[in-house]
This record gives structure tokens, C-alpha cells and sequence, in this order.
């Protein structure tokens, strides 16, 4: 795996080398494949894939650039689907054996707006049940004794490893989030709604987001503008999006930062909590940059009850047919479902009031601050038959806020976990200016050393 061309280049720099002939599609598709072919027996990060798929596909691309189109976003590259995806070449199974073989026949909206940008899709990543809380068969290539993070688990390590240089996901509590941080590479949820859910599991109407992984940072915001909605016919979120100034800083202007522990901080480890303070201190020292540790508004603290009150009973709700089925649900999925049939709908119907509550209250929390601060995860990942313990995640999609967990931290047995960055709810933009600030100081990295130092392990084996 030596020279993957996925983790040596960006997007925009694989880009510019389709654009001048120096890289082919046919070869980006190869690297993609041969890396698949080395590592996923090994680590079982794509539940399927088709070499022949792929290069049809690549070798479209090719004709379109000799004809001398124009090189469009995604021009020629691999981007990994979670399996939850509908997709028109792949079954879309969710993880389950009750949907083995399943074909949709159609793509999601996410994954055609992908392709029409020019990504080629070499298959489908592994998922946990449903995208729920039962874990994958994909491996964490850091320590294979433990989680690679819950549903979105396989979109992470295909960039882990340098098969694909971005992976879509979602995130419905830390989905994205916690992958991202147990394996050490960028994780993106924006906010609620900006990327269409048509096409794909439906799991919480109120809660289901989707996102992406990277291993570069500055490809974050090229795979945010290529799967968002845009335009007039999503008029809140397109007039906060193109407010230039709800979403830059002024050249005088200080940013503003709020520190949060949350709740959950009980549950980090305390090289977790060291690690983000000190973190904080080298955020503080920059002239730009004010921060106040804060607590968060009192009605935030219910944040992980109300989302179990809504997620129990939505389960219950979309998974009926499953549970007549319960030999072939795991465990975890029937316990899900067997509580949230014993959840009213009165109090189910409460609990969305409680979430907008939430949203309320946050969305009033930034008329203060531009920036959140907080832990990704409480630690490095758990082993596989541990639980994760609580962290900032779950807070943050249930506010609809948009969020990126940035590869910092090391734990002391060297495994990778990450700080989270969240703003405004429509404040994507705000959100990337900043990070891009934290990024030039060099607080947080152009590119993860974990997704180079594991391959380096990898390849001395």
C-alpha cells in the first residue's frame, strides 16, 4: 500500500492531476480496488464491491474528459456508500440477514447527486443492524479487539485504510462522530436536513442525518457543497447559507468560543479530559479567539432521555414487520423495540416537544457564541463487548447542529480519539471558517498521522 494515492493527495490535488493527464480515472479506480482486494477480508469494511462496476464507470469518466467536458467536483472519484444507501448497481441490505440480497433498483438522492458530480462508487461499507446499536463485522485496523465505532463503522475505515478518499454516513446519535474519533479520521455531520434523506433507511425522522469521512480536512466542505440542497426551494436554510455575514468574520472581529463539558464529562477517561484542556489552552492563546467555559442551558441536561424516549418508539414504530421475526433481530435491536412499544404516543409526542425545547434553546445559546467546543468521544474506542459510554455526540444531532470531529488525540495506548466542533443550526459556513482558522495555526491537522501511521504499521506486517 505504499504511494496510496488517497492518502498522499487531497481530492482537489487528484483533481488537478486528472485535469493534466498525469493520473487517470482508470488509475484512481485501481488503487481503489487493489486496496479493497489487500485489506478487506482482513478488516470487513465493504460488505460488497465489483471491480467490473467500478471500471465501467471510471472508464465513462475517461471518455467524458477526452471529449474535453469540464472536470466536474468529484471528476473520477471513489466514494464509499454506507449500506443503508439505496444504490441501482448494489443491494442495499442495512446489515440485516432479513434483507439479504435486497435491490432497490434506483440511487438515493445523496448518491446521485455523488455521481453527478463525478464520483464512481465501488460498492457498499458495513453497517451495524439497521444502523442501530448491534456492531458490525467491520474490524478497528488500530486494534482489532475493539469498535471501530457503531453504524457508520465501515465508511470510516474504508478512509482509514486508503481505499476510498470519502465515505458517506450518518448519524442518528454519534454515528459519524464516534467512528470518526475511535479511528482517527475527519467526521462531518451538518445540520439537520441539508443533505435529502431520499433513498435511504429511515430510522428517526426527527434525528437521522447524513454526513461524510474524510482523511484530508480540506476536503470536508468540497463533499458539503456537492450533497446539500441548494437553492430557493429550501428557503431557511438558502438564505442562511448565503448570508455572508451570518456565516463569515469580519477582519476586527473576535471569535467566540464556548468550552463545554456537558453532562457526560463524568464519563470521559481523564487522559480524554487532560487532552481537551489542554487543547483549549493553545485554542485560547490565539489573538482571534475568546473562550469562556460555559454549562449549557438547564434543559439541555434531559438531552439523552429525550432522545431514548424518541428513538425507542420511532424504532418501534418503522421496524414492526422485523420484530415478528425476533430470531433474526439481534439482541440489542429487540430490547430497542419491546421499549419503545411500551412508549405512549402522548409521551412520545412530548418528547419531540422536549426536543424542540432543545433546538429552542441552543439556537438561543449561540446568539452569544459562534463556536462549540467539546470532547468527540469520552476516550479511545471501547472493546467490542463494551458499551460506549456517553459523550457530546448524541447532544448535538439532537439539536439539529451541525458538528466536525477533528483527529487531535492520542489515548496513552496510542489509540486516536478526537475533538468536536459544533455551531449554529445553518451556520455550516461559520463552522468551516472556523476550523479552517484552527487549521492554518496548525491546532488541528491537514491530514490525520493516524490514517498514515497505521498504514505504515500495516505494511511492515
Amino acid at each position: 500500500m505504499n504511494n496510496n494515492l488517497f492518502l498522499e493527495y487531497s481530492i482537489s490535488e487528484l483533481l488537478n492531476k486528472v485535469s493534466d493527464g498525469s493520473i487517470t480515472p482508470l488509475e484512481l479506480a485501481e488503487q481503489c480496488i487493489t486496496t479493497i482486494d489487500e485489506y478487506n477480508e482482513m478488516f470487513k469494511v465493504f460488505v460488497c464491491y465489483d471491480r467490473d462496476i467500478l471500471f465501467k464507470q471510471a472508464e465513462s469518466t475517461s471518455e467524458r474528459i477526452k471529449s474535453g467536458k469540464k472536470i466536474r467536483a468529484l471528476e473520477g472519484i471513489p466514494v464509499g456508500i454506507k449500506d443503508i444507501f439505496n444504490t441501482y448497481d448494489f443491494p442495499t441490505q442495512m446489515g440485516s440477514p432479513l434483507w439479504a440480497g435486497f435491490t432497490s433498483g434506483n440511487d438515493s438522492r445523496v448518491v446521485y447527486y455523488l455521481k453527478e458530480s463525478g464520483a464512481v462508487i465501488p460498492g457498499k461499507t458495513d453497517t451495524a443492524e439497521f444502523a442501530v446499536h448491534a456492531i458490525g463485522n467491520c474490524l478497528n485496523p488500530h486494534d482489532i479487539t475493539r469498535t471501530p465505532g457503531t453504524s457508520s463503522s465501515g465508511s470510516a475505515v474504508s478512509v482509514l485504510l486508503g481505499m476510498v478518499p470519502a465515505a458517506i454516513g450518518t448519524q442518528t446519535a454519534g454515528s459519524i462522530v464516534r467512528p470518526a474519533s475511535f479511528c482517527g479520521v475527519y467526521g462531518c455531520k451538518p445540520s439537520f436536513g441539508l443533505i435529502p434523506r431520499t433513498g435511504m433507511l429511515k430510522t428517526t425522522d426527527s434525528l437521522d442525518t447524513i454526513g461524510f469521512f474524510t482523511s484530508k480536512y480540506s476536503d470536508l466542505e468540497r463533499l458539503f457543497d456537492i450533497t446539500r440542497v441548494h437553492g430557493s426551494n429550501y428557503p431557511i436554510s438558502n438564505d442562511a447559507l448565503n448570508d455572508e455575514v451570518r456565516q463569515n468574520k469580519s477582519g476586527s472581529e473576535k471569535w467566540k468560543v464556548a468550552y463545554v463539558k456537558t453532562h457526560t464529562w463524568d464519563h470521559a477517561a481523564d487522559y480524554a479530559k487532560s487532552s481537551v484542556n489542554d487543547f483549549i489552552k493553545k485554542v485560547s492563546a490565539l489573538d482571534e479567539i475568546e473562550i469562556d467555559e460555559v454549562s449549557l442551558p438547564e434543559v439541555v441536561l434531559t438531552s439523552h432521555e429525550v432522545h431514548q424516549n424518541i428513538y425507542d418508539k420511532t424504532l418501534s414504530y418503522y421496524f414492526q414487520e422485523e420484530f415478528k421475526k425476533p430470531e433474526q433481530v439481534s439482541s440489542v435491536m429487540n430490547e430497542i423495540i419491546q421499549r419503545g412499544n411500551g412508549i405512549t404516543v402522548s409521551e412520545y409526542h412530548e418528547a419531540l416537544k422536549d426536543q424542540e425545547r432543545i433546538i429552542h434553546s441552543m439556537d438561543s445559546f449561540f446568539g452569544k457564541y459562534d463556536i462549540i467546543i467539546s470532547l468527540s468521544t469520552a476516550g479511545e474506542a471501547p472493546l467490542r463487548n463494551e458499551s460506549e459510554r456517553p459523550d457530546p455526540s448524541l447532544i448535538w444531532t439532537l439539536s439539529h447542529l451541525p458538528v466536525i470531529s477533528a483527529p487531535v488525540f492520542r489515548s496513552p495506548d496510542g489509540l486516536p480519539f478526537g475533538v468536536q466542533f459544533a455551531s449554529r443550526k445553518y451556520n455550516d459556513l461559520l463552522l468551516f471558517r472556523f476550523t479552517d482558522h484552527l487549521r492554518k495555526n496548525e491546532l488541528i491537522p491537514a491530514g490525520s498521522d493516524h490514517v498514515e501511521n497505521i498504514n505504515e504499521s500495516l505494511n511492515s506486517k
